[in-house]
């Protein structure tokens, strides 16, 4: 059981590192063991309930390429060098060395040899590995949610009706515009239409009187000749 200073101060330290988190680096405590911390790159830091007295231990879950998995690490900051331990040492410390030492190629217990093409291929692979952990699932939803999201097939469909949609709403203006003009062209002939009719309608019948006078008079003119 932890003592009572090692859960405060890791308290304390787990508050600082919310607010000035490590770059590049992310690192939470587990909700039932506040002396067993998880990482991502998936590790883990085993805090000894002497602490911070005492060093951690350190050990890999992910396959990383540069550190065996389940087994512990060599690092001047755990609990293979206790004589180098610094109890002025924080959790952003181990995280900041730790950080440090994966950039680094130095051989020591528990790392391993890989290319840098083997350990691009583990890190594109690192996400759907720590995904199928349920202790990662539960301290980094954030990170599960973001993987199922990935494995969800693009719907293009939606957005091509969509743009036909939309491209119909833009038409529709420019139909009812031309159903207008029509309408207005229509409307533009029918009364030149009614006017003619009107000008028939009101022929005057004196003028026609007076067209079929003329008619008979010249047909009788050949009668008064003889």
């Amino acid at each position: 059981m932890a003592e009572k200073a090692c859960v405060k101060r890791l308290q304390k330290e787990y508050r600082a590192l919310c607010k000035e988190p490590v770059s590049h680096v992310v690192a939470r405590p587990s909700p039932n063991d506040i002396l067993e911390w998880r990482g991502y790159y998936y590790g883990k830091i085993k805090f000894p309930p002497e602490y911070p007295f005492k060093p951690p231990g350190i050990s890999m879950t992910t396959p990383n390429g540069r550190f065996m998995t389940q087994k512990k690490i060599c690092l001047s900051m755990s609990d293979f060098h206790p004589e180098s331990w610094n109890p002025m040492w924080s959790v952003s410390s181990i995280l900041t060395g730790l950080l440090s030492f994966m950039m680094d190629n130095s051989p020591t217990t528990g790392s391993v040899s890989t290319t840098v093409a083997e350990k691009e291929k583990l890190a594109k692979a690192s996400l759907a590995f720590n995904c199928k952990n349920p202790t990662f699932r539960k301290l980094f939803p954030e990170y599960v949610e973001k993987y199922e999201q990935q494995q969800l097939p693009t719907q293009p469909v939606p957005e091509q009706v969509s743009s036909v949609t939309a491209r119909a709403e833009q038409s529709r203006p420019l139909l009812e515009e031309h159903d207008n003009s029509t309408k207005d062209e229509v409307n533009r002939v029918n009364p030149l239409k009614d006017a003619n009719n009107q000008q028939r309608k009101s022929f005057p019948t004196w003028l026609l009187l007076l067209l079929v006078s003329i008619f008979g008079v010249v047909m009788a003119l050949p009668l008064l000749q003889l």
